[in-house]
């Protein structure tokens, strides 16, 4: 059995001897494949680093978080245009598999929406460019980002709704234009309805992550994630679909291959 964290930012832990023990907790439960998404231009060096140290397990994407599009610069940022310019130039001398994360998220201000906007139809032409996935981030603006999404279509983007926490019918939504899911430890949560989301979706449009170190599955939510928890989030989609866990295991990382290209 091989497991598949599409989504982590498990390079946050800047302790050597906790990052490595964090790793071998996956292998340890045989989550052998980690892809670790960039938010700005300050977590290059520390994506970059950790699929140095590990280069057959985690594979890095490069894009600019929406809550860090910022019109000009503070507290150690850049303005965006300037964020984005670095992380075009890195995307030429490292290998990624995808431009992520990036997207929209209205949860926390939505004042930023025009240069979020901006900053998405840029980074989305430049998977079109290098033929890469995108995986998106979206919190409040699902239908925002399918505005942008329906105008931008093309034969080359493709991609994965990361944590995707809707209902059935923009499940379906994101199904049909040929996005897969990103499933996390929210699947888990007693009242999030995502269980009942997830019974009636394929897993042929499924892949796994554990957003670590946010969102942990239950029986430690309240606790930071890891990715190593990722068994919990597969456990509880093999009970949904009432097949094995290896069965969950196989397809997911199936999914993520044909995705990814890895």
């Amino acid at each position: 059995m091989i497991l598949t964290d599409t989504h982590t930012h498990i390079y946050y832990e800047k302790d050597q001897t906790k990052r490595n023990a964090l790793m071998q907790r996956c292998l340890d439960h045989k989550i052998e494949r980690l892809f670790l998404p960039n938010v700005n231009t300050s977590t290059i060096p520390m994506v970059m680093g950790l699929c140095a140290d590990f280069p057959g397990n985690c594979f890095a994407m490069l894009g600019l978080h929406p809550c860090d599009v910022k019109d000009a610069a503070d507290e150690g940022n850049m303005a965006y245009l300037d964020e984005l310019a670095t992380i075009r130039e890195a995307a030429k001398s490292h290998r990624i598999c995808a431009i992520g994360e990036i997207g929209l998220d209205l949860y926390w201000d939505k004042t930023t929406l025009a240069i979020q906007q901006d900053a998405f139809r840029i980074q989305i032409k430049w998977a079109k460019e290098l033929d890469l996935p995108i995986v998106i981030h979206c919190r409040e603006a699902f239908y925002e980002i399918f505005e942008i999404l329906t105008q931008e279509k093309h034969e080359k983007l493709r991609g994965i709704f990361h944590c995707f926490t809707g209902t059935e019918e923009q499940a379906n939504k994101v199904v049909d234009f040929g996005f897969l899911l990103g499933i996390g430890g929210v699947v888990t949560y007693k009242n999030s309805g995502l269980d009942k989301v997830v019974a009636g979706i394929d897993l042929a449009n499924i892949v796994l992550e554990t957003d670590s170190p946010y969102l942990t599955p239950v029986p430690f939510r309240g606790k930071p994630n890891e990715s190593s928890y990722l068994v919990y989030i597969a456990q509880k989609i093999a009970d949904l679909k009432q097949i094995p866990i290896d069965e969950v295991a196989r397809i997911t990382t199936e999914n993520s291959k044909r995705i990814f290209g890895i």
